[in-house]
């Protein structure tokens, strides 16, 4: 057999890909380099103001005393309990739900028409505002008890994570290669068993992203909790009377002429942000440890 004939090399384009950059390319290169750091420095300027705003003002007067005493003795900590109570219940809620919706979508439902209705109204329903949320608790546990409670509290911020980690959800189970569900087919595995055997369990780190994410967002939610779970400036006995949080105390305090109350709010703020952006940073370790 005769060798291969070695492809030939057409001189004129490997002098052209090895030749520098003419100017007009170089200054546009480095031109639209320099316009997108200066675009994404604009964009994290309000974030890094605001940051900088909170310590300031709250960082000085923050002590340690705080987080174990009341509002009414100017402190936070059952703010922080209450908002950890609320953002439990809605979890315990919205996870299996929102985790359920999205294995059914992604691979059971497919293209039929009830997962449509479903994939539909979970969509719309990530568009609802805070506030109309808080207005649908309301009616749904207030105006039936009588009364404000953490329990109320729970159940709209769980409706407030519940399309988020469904949505989610079902686009993580998507990403899974085929390749693994044939494998476990192979093998004798059926549907459920290749589902919640194989699938969910590569795709977990996903979806344990998307729950943090929606419990960061939850946690700083104000409008759903003003109309159920209201306030309370003492520690709550029950999970069924009107329980503090990091947000609404905010929301109440901040007109307040009282500087020691006044400064309490920037204090809360520090917690609240630390709080957002703990989770957050939980979620890219998550993600980041996925990609290796």
């Amino acid at each position: 057999m005769s060798a291969r004939k070695r492809p030939e090399i057409d001189l004129s384009v490997a002098r052209e890909v090895c030749s520098p950059l003419s100017v007009e390319r170089f200054t546009f290169q480095y031109g639209m380099t320099a316009i997108a750091f200066f675009l994404t420095f604009l964009a994290l300027l309000p974030l890094f103001s605001l940051v900088w705003e909170i310590l300031g003002q709250g960082l000085s007067n923050l002590k340690p005393e705080m987080f174990v005493k009341q509002v009414i003795d100017f402190g936070f900590a059952n703010a922080i309990v209450g908002t950890l109570k609320m953002v439990t219940i809605g979890s315990l809620f919205s996870i299996p739900v929102g985790v359920m919706t999205g294995i059914f979508l992604s691979e059971f439902g497919g293209n039929s028409k009830i997962a449509s209705i479903v994939r539909f109204i979970t969509t719309i329903l990530a568009g609802v505002p805070s506030i109309v949320v808080g207005v649908f608790a309301y009616g749904v546990f207030i105006a039936t008890t009588k009364q404000f409670s953490a329990v109320a509290g729970g159940f709209a911020l769980g409706v407030i994570m519940l399309p988020v980690i469904a949505l989610t959800t079902e686009e993580v189970l998507k990403l899974v290669p085929n390749s693994l569900r044939l494998a476990s087919a192979a093998l004798g595995g059926n549907r459920f068993q290749t589902t919640f055997r194989v699938v969910l369990a590569a795709g977990l780190p996903g979806i344990t992203t998307a729950t943090l994410l929606a419990i960061a967002r939850a946690s700083g939610e104000t409008a759903p909790l003003i109309f159920t779970a209201l306030f309370s400036d003492f520690w709550s006995e029950s999970l069924l009377r009107p329980t503090a949080s990091l947000p609404v105390l905010i929301y109440r305090f901040y007109q307040q002429d009282d500087p020691q109350i006044f400064q309490l709010v920037w204090t809360a703020s520090i917690v609240l942000v630390g709080l957002v952006f703990l989770l957050n940073l939980l979620s890219r370790v998550i993600t980041s440890r996925k990609l290796k």
